[in-house]
């Protein structure tokens, strides 16, 4: 006991002098360092490896089927990239932390850690608003949809979500990394997020965790805003149908983005909405698991499973999927 107690003290010493001389960060993590812990990176692996093949997939179907060279596909493509460089930058270097035992990661790795999330973040959520438009103008406006979801109207709406998400962003990782962090450099997450950064700065941050509040409600509530008027229009429009077969099609696309929308939108909202002191970290990975893993895994699942298109794009590409498709 003696022992063990004398090792811990040792590492806290040896912590706290690493902390003072480096001015990397350590990520404390998500898993225990034991076989539980490996169980479980092993199943997030899986998780990434979907992920990754899913997306993938999705993207290489939009590009090589002219069928799918609609408005609505090439948002939905644009959807399964932002999922891809998200996923990519968190899961590979978590597992390299725990195979090899290094909990550390570089200022600069930090860094673009931190923005490559928030530019997904920020840009995921204006482009489901954009997809969220496209349907509410194909089933309640269809004689206007040539003209209100033109080649040009889509391809500003992609380059919007780009460069406001971007700017967003790079805004807040050049703030938030160049505070002051006095305290230990362990960030008790398994990625850079910046709210997870804020409780080590040596300099009272209130003034920067408003602003981080008043941007995730812009970029969030807004969206959310946008997309619940047009999906209110649309089952309005959807139950006074009067073709049984238009009415199952246009619920099923939207009850297929809506999944989407609530995978992606809960966890956010629950997290950087409410006041720092009411979350606790353990919360905080857990729902960040959904949004940083689990979304990017199922948004190419549940659009592929759930749409006849999609799913006759992986016959005539593929040569499979005949069975499921029947």
């Amino acid at each position: 006991m003696d022992v063990s107690l004398s090792r811990k003290i040792k590492q806290y010493i040896l912590t706290e002098k690493w902390n003072q001389s480096s001015s990397d960060f350590i990520l404390l993590g998500l898993f225990p360092q034991n076989q539980v812990g490996l169980l479980l990176l092993l199943l997030i692996v899986s998780i990434f490896s979907v992920a990754l093949l899913g997306n993938s997939t999705m993207i290489h179907l939009i590009r090589v089927d002219p069928r799918l060279h609609t408005p609505m596909y090439f948002l939905l493509s644009q959807l399964s990239l932002m999922d891809l460089i998200d996923v990519s930058a968190i899961v590979p270097k978590m597992a390299f932390n725990f195979l090899s035992g290094q909990k550390s990661i570089t200022f600069l790795g930090c860094g673009a850690q931190a923005f490559f999330f928030m530019t997904m973040a920020g840009s995921e959520g204006l482009l489901l608003a954009s997809m969220a438009y496209d349907r509410f103008v194909a089933i309640c406006h269809p004689l206007h949809y040539p003209i209100r979801m033109s080649k040009m109207t889509c391809l500003k709406m992609i380059i919007g979500s780009w460069a406001l998400g971007s700017i967003n962003s790079l805004a807040h990782t050049i703030y938030a990394f160049h505070i002051p962090y006095c305290h230990s450099r362990s960030i008790d997450h398994f990625f850079c997020d910046v709210p997870a950064m804020l409780p080590l700065a040596c300099m009272d941050t209130w003034v920067y965790e408003y602003i981080v509040f008043v941007s995730t409600f812009v970029f969030l509530l807004f969206p959310f805003l946008g997309i619940t008027a047009s999906y209110g229009r649309v089952l309005f429009a959807v139950f006074h149908m009067h073709s049984k077969e238009g009415r199952k099609k246009a619920f099923t696309t939207c009850s297929t983005h809506l999944t989407v929308v609530t995978f992606y939108y809960a966890p956010f909202a629950y997290i950087y909405l409410q006041p720092r002191s009411l979350c606790s970290p353990t919360e905080d990975k857990i729902l960040a698991v959904f949004y940083t893993m689990l979304t990017p895994m199922l948004n190419p699942i549940i659009y592929s499973l759930r749409n006849k298109e999609v799913l006759g794009s992986m016959t005539r590409v593929f040569g499979t999927f005949s069975l499921i498709k029947t």
